[in-house]
């Protein structure tokens, strides 16, 4: 896990390559999960039985609960010290390229793509890939925006 020191360390940090996380599974109950809580329960997601005769045999991750698992996934990879608070300040770009088929393993790998002052604050975008477990394909890439405060 690469820790920042602060502000400073984040700009001077800008286009370092902060490696990949650990996997994580995606099983039926996180789907379920997700499912419930956003109340999208198309059966591709939540009905196994209708699922396997799908093309893809099983249920497949919502694209979103792919993309909300970046968080935790980010956690993994880096962590800034000496900052009051952090926000996130968007996406600028989303493409979901893989479904994340039931039962697969997910990790991040990121970039600090840019890390710029503005305003009070410091803003980072990264550049992360959400890799799917034995698949030569990713699952999304992702370009996301954040905003640390000192």
């Amino acid at each position: 896990m690469r820790v920042f020191d602060g502000l400073t360390d984040l700009v001077d940090s800008a286009g370092e390559d902060l490696g990949a996380s650990d996997w994580i599974l995606v099983d039926q109950q996180r789907i379920d999960g997700f499912a419930d809580v956003t109340g999208d329960h198309q059966w591709i997601h939540v009905d196994p039985v209708r699922a396997a005769s799908s093309p893809f045999g099983r249920t497949i991750a919502h694209g979103y609960l792919t993309l909300s698992l970046l968080a935790e996934l980010t956690t993994r990879l880096y962590r800034v010290e000496n900052v009051s608070f952090a926000v996130n300040y968007g996406l600028d770009r989303v493409r979901f390229i893989s479904p994340v088929l039931e039962g697969s393993r997910i990790r991040a790998t990121a970039r600090l793509a840019e890390a710029r002052r503005v305003e009070s604050a410091v803003q980072l975008r990264l550049e992360s890939t959400i890799e799917i477990d034995g698949s030569d394909r990713p699952a999304a890439v992702v370009t996301s925006l954040a905003r640390y405060f000192a």
